[in-house]
């Protein structure tokens, strides 16, 4: 049997052989305390009863179980040799009967990298907290099953856990005799099942809503943290979006919320955003802000609390039959949530932040050589966990918000009503959804399929404007282009806006909305309009594309785009110029300069804090060396200008502050942050809590200007777990070549860091400004990644083989040496062959980009400075 990597073929043909009426799962965590050093490995008891249905008596087939040891094994009253039939990913279960009961007594191992059942000790007080984190694959590390999505069953959980603690899982549950039992679960997957435990801060509240045939829906709402975050935690405001999405969700889809109660846990170390738990959904804790943060935070936490709930219906109540088709719950409730956040909470303007932002991340994944189709192949579950990305979300997302246009809201939603109904507890396949949405839009779903769901690679749409002798459009076309490798041309619901100045402001006059289609369609709509000085495609952003501009148009936003009134289609415009730049067809400097002159009249400020982001990723990676001196005095200044301008006390003061901190440069910026740290200095209004110490201390530290001393008295003020992180990521980020081998020794030869602290060492080992620092780590990668890959869970490998690229290494050197390992190991793993051809195309494009900007300013991509090598011609430059 080959181990832990379930592929596509054997679940299909476990599906095809099992059905699985039921489990009951016993845990007993009173090992989770003890000295609560949390150093040394522990197990936890774990007995497994599965009743399931073979359709063929005398057939073999196997459970999956990631486990340290297997204490026995009954099939049938059929006692098994756990070291015959165990292999430490799997039990080999050999000539089934019609009906079958499998009990498996394991002993599992708790976990410090955030997958199955995760260990957390709090340094603040000690206390020892427990959740559970599965998808896609991994409730084989604390129970016995058959883990795949289409093989759901109802669940029954009994746990053992210390007295003084709570514990919750799907179900509702009370605590008799010592043990917690919990309400047998609807028909659900393995990944989707939990268990939290510990001595959570714990609060409650209740959504009714009348039903209207008599009867009242009543759900029990639970919300908790850890007991050193309960005083930062706003519950209330969880709870009032929480109710506002079950309104949204029960007046939209007409199926009541089926699972019962709804908790939400904030639980620490977390690798997700947040999982979809049914009854118990789970949250990274930093959505609990210990600080002031702007109300882009909020509208980021509401979006996450609707996509989790609308998963309840898309992937929860309806599960997809394979990984094939994550986009059937990812992309619908990444769509939800943006949908609802406008429909349903005090984040109206939700569909800025969704085209700005969250599209970003599409448009970046859709344009790597791992690029995918939202429906992918999945052939194993290291696929599966790799497809957890851009394009399964944000470009799902944006393709459903095109299809609401192609076929209308009310048909859409109608849609998915019968699909509910239709699929409840069942599994499904791409043709079930589109079947649905044909019946009630009456459109050809299968060539929309084709052209959207089945193909790769985002299209660019460009406008052409022909102007008659009277100054008026003679014939406004749009021309479609594809990338060579991905060259379908796809149908196109979009809206064309033309812009003019009007005294001082840049305004809508004209919009036309219409299909696009082929190379080039003629928007008859607007022959005859005045001549404007802006034309935007998908103004409105209706589809999802690539905007580029006709010379007129960009011309404008060279010069007015701070005046164009509208916030989404200024946020399209910004969005569209970072694709510019990103595709080396517009300077990196000088998409600084438009930040440094505009950025200041952003009233949006979620679209604020991503230009805050991409100026500095274009000074990083895209600018090129010669240049970066000048461009980061530019932004420093900029920052402390904007910072000093905004009002007193504004969510704009603190994102230009955080900004001032990323980009401060020069001694005289060090020395204002310093006394912004120690009270000498002050700007008025600017509350400098303990979140915004650790963004001041950063840079100090990082720029050698603070040191360890530093850091543990800034420890002191802030013992805390969450001061913890914050202090390993500056520890790393300290300007010496010592600190440096220390940092890599801790992530590569050593596994003793958790999921979290490795996030935050890869942090602040990786400083743009210590390129010089890095150069020996270029090699060092390339020799350790797969051993990392084979040696390490995949979450933390990923973490490692992504974080560790030598990427700020940014010569033609570090690109042949990713080469030349690409070409030495193609028989590697290929889920990390993709991590690494990821990170080259990243390098690549970096390289075009600098190469581009250093032409437009006459001179070469390396200025006046050579290639500092490392000995084995795998460093690169350093500043």
């Amino acid at each position: 049997m080959p181990g832990e990597n379930l592929s596509r073929d054997e679940a299909r043909e476990r599906a095809a052989l099992l059905s699985v009426d039921g489990y009951d799962v016993s845990l007993d965590l009173r090992s989770a305390v003890g000295d609560r050093t949390g150093d040394e490995p522990r197990t936890f008891r774990s007995v497994t009863t599965i009743r399931f249905r073979s359709n063929e008596p005398g057939a073999s087939s196997f459970v999956d179980l990631i486990a340290p040891s297997v204490t026995s094994v009954s099939l049938n009253g059929r006692d098994l040799d756990p070291g015959e039939v165990f292999d430490g990913a799997r039990i080999l279960l050999e000539d089934l009967a019609a009906e079958n009961e499998l009990v498996v007594d394991a002993q599992c191992a708790y976990s410090r990298t955030g997958e199955g059942l995760h260990r957390f000790v709090d340094p603040e007080d000690g206390e020892v907290y427990l959740y559970t984190q599965y998808e896609p694959a991994d409730a084989r590390r604390v129970f016995a099953g058959f883990e795949q999505p289409d093989l759901k069953a109802p669940f029954r959980f009994e746990v053992r856990a210390p007295e003084e603690w709570v514990v919750w899982s799907n179900g509702v549950g009370e605590r008799t005799d010592g043990v917690w039992r919990f309400a047998e679960t609807k028909p659900i997957s393995t990944y989707i099942t939990c268990v939290v435990a510990g001595p959570y801060h714990y609060v409650t509240d209740t959504y009714t809503r009348d039903l209207g045939d008599g009867t009242t829906l009543e759900i029990p709402l639970g919300a908790m943290c850890r007991k050193g975050l309960a005083p930062h935690f706003d519950s209330a405001d969880v709870f009032l979006v929480t109710k506002q999405g079950l309104d949204f969700f029960h007046d939209h889809f007409d199926y009541p919320y089926p699972f019962g109660k709804y908790d939400q846990a904030f639980v620490p170390e977390y690798n997700l955003g947040a999982m979809e738990n049914p009854g118990l959904v789970t949250f990274r804790e930093e959505y609990i802000f210990r600080g002031k943060v702007t109300q882009a935070s909020y509208e980021a936490r509401a979006n996450v609390i609707l996509h989790e709930m609308a998963h309840m219906w898309f992937g929860d109540l309806v599960t997809m039959v394979w990984w094939d088709d994550l986009w059937l719950k990812e992309s619908f409730a990444d769509f939800m949530g943006t949908f609802a956040n406008v429909g349903a909470t005090r984040f109206t303007d939700a569909w800025i932040t969704f085209a700005n932002r969250r599209k970003a991340w599409a448009y970046r994944a859709d344009q790597l050589p791992s690029t995918h189709p939202i429906t992918a192949d999945i052939r194993d579950l290291q696929d599966a966990k790799l497809n957890f990305d851009g394009i399964t979300y944000a470009k799902g997302a944006s393709v459903l918000k095109q299809l609401v246009a192609y076929v209308g809201q009310d048909a859409f939603l109608e849609g998915a009503r019968r699909y509910f109904k239709r699929h409840a507890y069942g599994n499904t396949r791409l043709g079930d959804l589109l079947s649905v949405l044909a019946e009630t839009s009456g459109r050809d779903m299968a060539g929309w399929s084709r052209s959207w769901l089945q193909t790769a690679g985002v299209n660019s749409l460009t406008p052409q404007v022909l102007l008659d002798p009277r100054g008026r459009i003679d014939e406004l076309a749009v021309v479609q282009e594809a990338a060579e490798a991905y060259p379908e041309l796809r149908p196109h619901r979009v809206a064309i806006g033309l812009y003019r100045r009007e005294g001082d402001r840049l305004v809508r006059y004209a919009r036309a909305e219409t299909d696009v289609d082929g190379p080039r369609t003629v928007v008859t709509e607007l022959a005859g309009a005045e001549a404007p000085e802006l034309v935007l495609v998908n103004d409105d952003d209706l589809t999802y594309c690539k905007i580029r501009f006709d010379e007129t148009s960009l011309a404008t936003l060279r010069e007015h785009l701070g005046a164009m009134t509208d916030p989404l289609a200024r946020a399209l415009c910004w969005s569209a110029l970072w694709n510019l730049t990103r595709d080396a067809l517009l300077p990196a400097s000088d998409f600084v300069d438009l930040v440094v002159r505009f950025a200041r009249d952003e009233s949006d400020i979620g679209v604020l804090q991503m230009l805050h982001a991409w100026a500095d990723s274009a000074l990083v990676h895209y600018a090129p060396r010669s240049w970066r001196r000048t461009g980061e005095e530019l932004l420093a200044d900029t920052a402390l200008r904007d910072l000093r301008a905004a009002e007193p006390g504004s969510e704009h003061q603190l994102a230009w502050a955080r900004f001032f901190a990323t980009v401060a440069s020069s001694d005289s910026d060090f020395e204002l942050l310093q006394g912004l740290l120690d009270g000498t200095a002050k700007i008025d209004g600017l509350e400098v809590d303990q979140e915004l110490r650790w963004v001041f201390v950063e840079p100090l530290v990082a720029h050698g200007y603070a040191d360890e001393k530093a850091l543990a008295a800034e420890l002191a003020r802030d013992d805390t777990a969450s001061g913890k992180r914050h202090q390993v990521r500056c520890l790393a980020a300290r300007p010496s070549a010592a600190v440096k081998a220390q940092a890599w020794a801790q992530l590569v030869e050593s596994d003793s860091l958790s999921n979290a602290l490795v996030e935050a060492t890869i942090a602040g080992f990786d400083r743009p400004s210590q390129r010089e620092l890095l150069v020996p780590y270029a090699e060092k990668y390339f020799a350790s990644i797969e051993r990392i890959w084979a040696e390490r869970s995949i979450q933390i490998a990923m973490n490692v083989v992504k974080g560790l690229f030598p990427s700020l290494q940014d010569s033609p050197r570090t690109l042949e040496a990713t080469d030349a390992w690409l070409a030495a190991h193609e028989s590697a793993a290929p889920a990390l062959r993709r991590l690494v051809l990821e990170a080259r195309d990243d390098l690549a494009r970096s390289l075009r980009a600098q190469a581009g900007d250093a032409q437009a300013d006459g001179v070469g991509a390396d200025g006046a400075q050579a290639d500092g090598m490392g000995a084995s011609g795998v460093g690169a430059g350093t500043d």
